[in-house]
């Protein structure tokens, strides 16, 4: 079945790119020729790969299996290649990686351009969003996240312990008062942002849970929007303490109720398989454990 390897190597493309146009200007092939491809590909399979419809190109159940396999195994070719030709293994390949985009900016990009700047061969295509992504459509390799899925079909590797915490600006608490309860939260400016929302659940002294409805003025789908209307002294925010801690340790931001936090939100990395990962995907992987538990050792 997996005979012809430009076929394969074609598919892959087609996902990647989001349409067969689009994978043949990136191949420079004719259209026709990424078309009889894919054909070919789905005559040999029995199977239809593709659901095509004139606004976007799909993965059918099927195509998203194969399309797992797939990467595995081109990645394999050039490993195995590179073994051979050179004795060893040199990572190489397109790295697709999603992220938030306050985690990404703080730790993700610095982790990709130090991968970029070590290994020639590895290039990386890194996509900031703070909305839920996934992975076969957008064709990524690996995305993290700040908390664990509580439902996925992905494999899940815990990069480093986090949880929520609230904090403010100086100038906000001097201007409005330091809350001494999770209670006084209701009387003060809360901003919410997609990633928490406007219901908090606080975690206190001796299991002590409070649980509240937010009230906001301020509200948005980006975390890094956010954060600035705390540090410009808008509200407070119940933010992940990884996104702060570099304005927590300036005095930007100071925190609030320090014996409350939010339930436990690790930074994860999701990828479709746990075996036979390419070798710039475990490189990105530890890398990225290292540094935020560096960060984590730091505070």
């Amino acid at each position: 079945m997996l005979g012809d390897l430009d076929e394969l190597r074609t598919f892959v493309r087609i996902v990647a790119a989001g349409s067969l146009s689009a994978a043949g200007r990136e191949m420079n092939l004719a259209l026709s020729v990424v078309s009889k491809r894919l054909a070919s590909l789905e005559r040999r399979t029995d199977t239809r790969l593709v659901a095509r419809s004139t606004r976007r190109l799909a993965l059918t159940e099927e195509g998203q299996q194969l399309y797992r396999h797939a990467q595995r195994i081109l990645a394999e070719v050039v490993e195995a290649e590179e073994a051979l030709s050179h004795g060893r293994v040199e990572p190489q390949g397109i790295l697709r990686v999603g992220a938030p985009a306050a985690l990404g900016r703080m730790h993700v990009g610095p982790v990709c351009r130090e991968l970029v700047e070590a290994y020639p061969r590895i290039s990386v295509d890194l996509r900031l969003t703070d909305r839920m992504v996934d992975l076969i459509d957008e064709g990524l390799d690996v995305a993290v996240r700040i908390g664990a899925p509580r439902d996925s079909a992905l494999v899940m590797r815990r990069l480093a312990d986090n949880r929520r915490i609230l904090v403010g600006a100086p100038a906000y608490l001097e201007r409005r008062g330091w809350p001494a309860s999770p209670q006084d939260l209701e009387s003060h400016d809360c901003i919410q942002y997609r990633g928490t929302g406007g219901r908090w659940r606080l975690l206190g002294p001796g299991g002590a849970v409070v649980e509240l409805d937010t009230a906001s003025r301020l509200r948005c789908d980006n975390g890094d929007v956010a954060q600035d209307w705390a540090l410009a002294g808008c509200g407070l925010m119940w933010k992940s303490q990884i996104d702060v801690q570099d304005d927590l340790a300036a005095g930007r931001l100071v925190r609030v109720l320090p014996d409350w936090h939010g339930d436990s939100a690790p930074v994860c990395a999701l990828f479709p398989s746990q075996r036979q990962l390419p070798t710039r995907v475990r490189l990105f992987l530890d890398a990225m454990a290292r540094r935020l538990n560096r960060e984590e050792a730091g505070r």
